[in-house]
């Protein structure tokens, strides 16, 4: 079972000091700090945030009980709520004035509710009669009013990720009403209503903040609404309603997630999949709401997998009372006194813990049976790599061997998603290739995701380890090389030569040249330089070989030179020279590269017959046998006497 928990907290947690030692414990969700804050005299306040490696320490005046405390983005300037009234405000930008500043709310009679930070120095106040957006002014210690609006508000719930504050608002605190803030201006958004749960007459329901959260799946926005088991309604469970909302247009609700049990419940966002805890089992359930039911206008979805507890989590001790000997605490999981922020954060304050909550893809390889499935929400996932190739060779090799219609699936499943990052690629050159790039700073290089698996991907960690297996039929083998180069022709990928080397070099392995020269002469297999250099090199186990690979050297037309190269780097020299010969090309070659090469192959019988036919190609072009000095072959020329006398070189022909 241990194998399955798909959810782990993570190892690197950010620690403060826990709820017994301090008075109050805060969180921004914008900066991701946690403010642990003791009252008594002077107000002490230690911030510790993810990316902060020494916490940041410093005391204020005590003026009253902290309600409310962040810092603006960058830690620049500190605002803390104490009454209902005002926000005060200190300075932490070095060379400025450290002394408190205070705002208070401009409607009368108002009481804030809170504040959020939308830049280093813009704040917006909550009020229950609305929203007010200042501009801060560190030097001058004050703050000047932007914009504010006026509307009953019964709470609010800020997103940082998209600067998007959620009003609820009307007697019962269902109708919502969003605003956005981009480079310091507030633009009002469209407002919708959550529907909630019937009830019988005359009792009515209220929204709580509770029961809403505020998260970005997959780049859009949505706000997921909690909606619990009516007991007067036959129906199954709770379930989640997500609303999309977008910067025009209506929000409309868009996927249910059905959780099929009752309860307390949380949420999280991690890697776009929606995470729901469920208290009372202490399990957990995912989400994907990129899987689709085709029966449904409305995305109706199921749990993607079985409910699972978070993977145990063991808290070492601190303090005096810590010895190095002891062993760490199991933490107490979807303990009450967790509070789970979004979209991916789990803070206990007994414990003075903050974790981020992480999806492990192994498990979902354990859980998800259909490759197809697992394909598919792999795909989608941050770090899926090496997992999705850890499938493909599984599904070849281990016990779990797929059919050839499953492999096909996977195959073109990784393919679609590889020419779509090609086809993006491509814009994008031709994009910047022809000017369009300029003054266009949307226009960006697109992101290569781990999703990308491409052909050396899948050559170096999957195939060309599977063509080695001794306990796999050849048969097997051939035709998921096959199968994958299928797959690749069907979305128009240019297949790359190695996977065909892969494909004859198996062929030859089990002798089975009859379908080597099928495979050629059908053109199953494209014609390349480095393929046709193969073809040469398996003249000797293979003789037709030598005239196939001319006829693909031939349909090339520009292939000459390389082939020689690769050919006499073989030691193939005669192959090499019969090559350059059939082509028309031997009057032009170099004397001194193919006499190098017979050299190097050691062989005196070799290096006669290739000296001897420049000897009469001399004699051919210039009337004389003798070599230039440009040709440089002085050396050669000595060797040859010093082996075969000199009496063995070719006389001038005499008319």
């Amino acid at each position: 079972m241990s194998e399955e928990h798909y959810l782990e907290l993570c190892d690197n947690p950010v620690q403060f000091e826990n709820a017994s030692s301090v008075n109050n414990v805060f969180f921004d969700e914008a900066n991701k700090q946690v403010f642990a804050v003791r009252s008594g005299g002077a107000t002490g306040v230690v911030v510790k945030g993810p990316d902060d490696k020494n916490s940041i320490a410093f005391r204020m005046d005590d003026k009253g009980e902290v309600k409310c405390i962040k810092f603006s983005f960058g830690n620049k300037i500190l605002a803390v709520q104490r009454t209902s009234k005002s926000v005060e405000f200190i300075n932490f930008i070095p060379d400025m004035p450290t002394m408190e500043y205070s705002q208070e709310c401009k409607t009368k009679n108002a009481s804030v509710l809170g504040f959020c930070w939308t830049s280093w120095n813009e704040i917006v106040f909550i009020t229950d009669q609305g929203i007010e957006f200042y501009q801060v002014i560190p030097d001058k210690r004050s703050l000047k009013l932007q914009k504010n609006q006026s509307i009953n508000v019964n709470w609010y719930m800020y997103c940082p990720e998209t600067s998007v504050i959620l009003l609820s608002t009307t007697v019962q605190g269902n109708v919502l009403q969003p605003f956005v803030f981009r480079n310091g201006t507030m633009s009002k958004m469209s407002k919708f209503e959550i529907e909630l749960p019937a009830v019988p007459k005359p009792a009515k329901l209220s929204l709580s903040e509770r029961d809403i959260a505020v998260a970005t799946i997959y780049g859009q926005l949505y706000v997921m609404y909690l909606k619990h088991h009516s007991r007067t309604v036959n129906s199954p469970g709770a379930e989640v309603v997500l609303y999309h909302l977008t910067r025009e247009g209506a929000c409309k609700k868009t996927h249910v997630l059905k959780l099929n049990t009752t309860g307390k419940f949380a949420l999280n966002v991690v890697d776009n999949l929606v995470v729901v805890h469920h208290q009372s089992s202490q399990t957990s359930i995912i989400f994907d709401i990129k899987v689709k039911d085709p029966d449904s206008t409305l995305n109706v979805h199921q749990p993607v997998l079985p409910a699972r507890s978070i993977h145990p989590y063991k808290i070492p001790l601190r303090g005096p009372t810590a010895v190095g000997s002891q062993t760490p605490v199991p933490c107490e999981l979807y303990s009450s006194t967790w509070s789970v922020f979004q979209p991916d954060i789990i803070i206990s304050a007994s414990e003075g813990y903050l974790w981020y909550l992480q999806v492990k893809l192994q498990p979902a390889v354990i859980l998800l049976k259909d490759k197809g499935k697992l394909m598919d929400f792999l795909l989608r996932r941050r770090d899926c790599k090496m997992v999705i190739l850890s499938v493909c060779s599984q599904m070849l090799i281990g016990g779990e061997r797929g059919s050839l219609p499953v492999i096909a699936t996977v195959f073109d499943k990784l393919n679609q998603v590889y020419k779509e990052y090609l086809e993006a690629e491509q814009s994008y050159t031709m994009a910047v290739e022809s000017g369009q790039s300029r003054g266009n700073p949307s226009l960006k290089r697109p992101v290569r995701t781990q999703a990308v698996i491409d052909q050396s991907d899948m050559y170096t960690h999957v195939l060309s380890i599977f063509t080695e297996k001794k306990d796999v039929s050849h048969k097997f083998i051939i035709a998921v090389l096959m199968e994958y180069i299928r797959s690749l022709n069907l979305f128009q990928i240019t297949v790359q030569h190695y996977l065909y080397e892969l494909v004859i070099k198996t062929l030859v392995h089990h002798n089975l040249f009859y379908m080597l020269h099928q495979f050629l002469q059908y053109h199953v297999l494209s014609d390349s330089k480095p393929l046709a250099c193969l073809l040469l090199s398996l003249e000797s186990t293979y003789p037709p070989a030598h005239q196939l690979s001319l006829d693909m050297l031939k349909r090339l037309s520009t292939a000459n030179d390389e082939i020689v190269e690769v050919l006499l780097s073989k030691h193939q020299v005669l192959g090499a020279l019969r090559f350059i010969r059939s082509v028309g090309g031997h009057d032009n070659v170099s004397a001194r590269k193919f006499l190098d090469a017979a050299r190097q192959a050691g062989d005196e019988m070799l290096f006669y017959t290739i000296f001897r036919f420049f000897e009469q190609r001399n004699q051919r072009l210039r009337g004389s046998p003798n070599f230039t000095p440009g040709e440089h072959c002085e050396e050669h020329v000595a060797y040859f006497k010093q082996v075969f006398g000199e009496q063995a070189l070719m006389k001038p022909a005499t008319l």
